[in-house]
């Protein structure tokens, strides 16, 4: 029974941390969304970089849960 709940942990924890893939990824598409306004509108910087920035806390927050869950399944009792 004991392997068996290792192994559950295991996975699940695996399974968690995908979630960091998604949040760089995300990331990743608003800086890239940020460039490109950027270069399209350079009036707008200010605002689009205000934007930019919620928007890279929310996914950063996104895989921040993501990697608390993974710890807590692994090293919770």
């Amino acid at each position: 029974m004991n392997n068996l709940v290792l192994a559950g942990k295991y996975m699940g924890s695996g399974m968690a941390t995908m979630g960091l893939a998604g949040a760089g990824v995300g990331m990743a598409m608003v800086f890239a969304a940020l460039i490109n306004g950027t270069s399209r509108n350079p009036q707008l910087r200010s605002q689009l970089f205000q934007y930019a920035m919620l928007g890279f806390a929310l996914s950063e927050a996104t895989g921040l849960f993501c990697l608390m869950m993974s710890f807590l399944l692994l090293y919770a009792v």
